[in-house]
């Protein structure tokens, strides 16, 4: 079968979340949204299938999460990420965000330690500190290419017997890296020896391209297992974080206990109706559509690589290997973060999430969510060139 991604429908007055918000933060609906990462995309027909045949019955009361949708999200991850585990190992959740400041509850105490990698999606250090933890800071390094890895040596020399928890972000967010087999044998190694519990984001785990292959970070050892709390879901991969609903999966008996503890005192039930069968339906049919979104995406990467390559004194991409989200560094404009911004807002009307916002080593970058239909590419490509031809 094959899927048409070259238009999408208009989201203007659905209360989508990146158009309702374009006033109070760009000052302005004069921009065409490109910062929160879900997609100007479809979210597929055999989703919103299952939704309209669960809605033929007249009753929509709570719910138990249905085996069967933990059970294909559990095929799925076996079949496509050599990740195989237990239906007792896994947790509902509403978000990846929620579950971190569970396990952030669960495996530190106030003013303990949490390391985070920035840049980074900002609710990680948010989580840390709004939960009065010790934010440790364990910067990546980029080289001259624009290619990012883990500071290893950093990140020893910054642990005490205070730091309990480091959360790892994989594939990375906003920097598009994932992660190689020996780089996170790395952090698995200094982790195992400190006796650190890592909370790993991969809720964009299915969002590579090729040749690059996602390695769920729990896979790496039976050791790896012993310290790690994955957080997976359907959200991103299909364009479904309206459904609210993404699991965890906690292999070690010892931790799985200690989670539970943190999780029970928030009664994170077990979510909406609607999000279980929708869950089980992206998990079920959504091969062939996800392997043709990904040639779909990285076309729209290739269209904005090839643009900043025809302003290489001015912006520059960074190398991309997974997720749809372009870390554009802009410092050869010469702006101060304000400035940069608002070039992005007034010049080519494009409302984009400043870099500073994910730590201090973002500044003088931009993030651009290129997950989009062909025809809304076009658009930000063209408003694009336009403010940089004039630049």
């Amino acid at each position: 079968m094959s899927y048409d991604f070259s238009r999408s429908a208009c989201r203007k007055d659905t209360n989508a979340e990146k158009y309702t918000l374009r006033e109070e933060l760009f000052g302005t609906h004069d921009v065409q949204p490109v910062w929160v990462a879900d997609m100007d995309i479809d979210t597929p027909d055999f989703v919103l299938n299952a939704v309209k045949k669960r809605l033929e019955h007249p009753i929509v009361g709570y719910e138990e999460v249905p085996v069967s949708a933990f059970n294909a999200q559990k095929a799925w991850m076996k079949e496509f990420h050599n990740f195989d585990f237990k239906l007792e190992d896994m947790f509902y959740s509403h978000s990846v965000v929620a579950s971190m400041a569970v396990a952030i509850e669960a495996f530190s105490k106030e003013s303990e330690g949490v390391i985070v990698q920035t840049p980074v999606y900002s609710p990680f250090f948010h989580s840390v500190l709004g939960l009065n933890r010790e934010l440790i800071k364990n910067p990546l390094k980029v080289n001259g290419d624009g290619v990012y890895s883990f500071d290893i040596e950093d990140l020893k020399s910054k642990i005490t017997p205070n730091t309990k928890l480091l959360l790892l972000c994989s594939p990375h967010n906003p920097v598009g890296r994932v992660w190689k087999k020996e780089e996170l044998e790395a952090i698995l190694r200094v982790c195992l020896e400190h006796n650190i519990v890592v909370f790993a984001d991969e809720i964009h785990s299915d969002l590579v391209y090729t040749p690059n292959k996602h390695i769920p970070f729990a896979t790496l050892s039976k050791e790896a297992k012993s310290i790690t709390v994955t957080s997976i879901g359907v959200g991103k991969t299909f364009n479904m974080a309206g459904f609210a609903m993404s699991s965890v999966v906690i292999e070690d008996e010892d931790l799985r206990k200690k989670f539970k503890v943190a999780y029970d005192k928030v009664h994170f039930a077990q979510g909406a109706v609607l999000s279980h069968v929708a869950y089980e339906a992206a998990y079920k049919e959504g091969r062939e559509w996800l392997k043709e979104l990904k040639i779909h995406l990285y076309k729209n990467y290739e269209m904005l690589k090839n643009l900043c390559e025809k302003y290489p004194k001015l912006i520059k991409i960074t190398p991309i290997e997974g997720i749809y989200l372009a870390w554009l560094n802009c410092k050869g404009m010469n702006l101060k973060d304000k400035a940069l911004r608002e070039f992005f807002i007034k010049d080519a009307k494009l409302g984009l999430n400043a870099g500073i916002s994910f730590g201090r080593e973002g500044s003088g970058y931009m993030r651009l969510n290129f997950a989009v239909s062909g025809e809304k590419m076009l658009e930000i490509i063209k408003k694009l060139d336009k403010a940089l031809l004039l630049k």
